[in-house]
């Protein structure tokens, strides 16, 4: 199973799956955010890169971003095979907020080891991040997918609207911008960072020195229908497309 950054496009490939290579334990997998363990950055980085090749640089610089302020990332983890050895990296997915939607969030850069595609990792990789996302009060999560709609309905994911991520760190932003992101008593995650309530962010008064809001995207290549044709997406056709011209399907589902 494969899904590719900035969308979830899942790829069933069991052909290339180890028949010798030993799958975990579905039910002692554990969910954690990668700043909170810290010394598996360099194996999740060398998951994702076994996906989608990058500098080694970029992608833990990448990772080391991962806060309770989002984007956040997450690691479905197996336990350690020895005493001795470390958790071993199942899985990944990125949790990014969504703007002018403080309930929502955005999935990215989902993958599954190789070896273990095609085992039910993916769905439980998508389980867990559902329950991790409502246990910090958000409501719906949005994702795209080229070619495995069928795949996220049987999850419960319906087709929806584009979305624009909001991609920042908060370390770099003034207060007054973090204000609008107020923290709230949700249960704190492993590590003992603060979670985030999802509250709207309040308008900027007049004057204000706020920066303005990230850009939206470069629009997406669209068809209008027809009179009295279909609907803008079906589980058939859609009408967005990325740069490569390939369709996109936005889906979303509340959780």
């Amino acid at each position: 199973m494969t899904l590719s950054p900035g969308s979830t496009e899942l790829t069933l490939d069991p052909a290339r799956q180890p028949e010798e290579t030993p799958a975990p334990n579905l039910a002692e997998l554990t969910l954690e955010p990668v700043h909170c363990r810290p010394e598996l950055l360099d194996a999740c980085a060398d998951l994702i890169n076994e996906q989608w090749p990058r500098s080694r640089t970029s992608r833990l610089h990448s990772l080391g971003q991962s806060s309770d302020a989002f984007p956040l990332c997450l690691m479905l983890l197996s336990p350690r095979p020895t005493p001795e050895a470390a958790p071993i990296v199942v899985g990944h997915a990125r949790l990014s907020r969504v703007l002018d939607q403080p309930q929502s969030l955005l999935v990215e850069t989902v993958v599954v080891a190789r070896a273990l595609r095609g085992r039910g990792f993916g769905r439980r990789l998508m389980e867990g991040l559902e329950a991790f996302a409502q246990a910090r009060g958000f409501r719906r999560l949005h994702l795209t997918t080229h070619d495995q709609l069928h795949f996220y309905a049987h999850l419960g994911y319906q087709l929806g609207e584009p979305v624009q991520g909001l991609v920042f760190t908060s370390r770099r932003l003034p207060a007054t911008l973090l204000n609008a992101f107020p923290r709230a008593p949700f249960p704190r995650p492993p590590c003992k960072a603060p979670s985030l309530t999802a509250q709207a962010a309040p308008r900027a008064p007049k004057g204000s020195s706020l920066p303005p809001p990230p850009p939206l995207p470069e629009p997406l290549t669209t068809l209008p229908p027809p009179p009295g044709g279909p609907p803008p997406q079906s589980l058939l056709e859609t009408q967005y497309q990325d740069l490569r011209r390939r369709p996109i399907f936005w889906m979303e589902k509340d959780i």
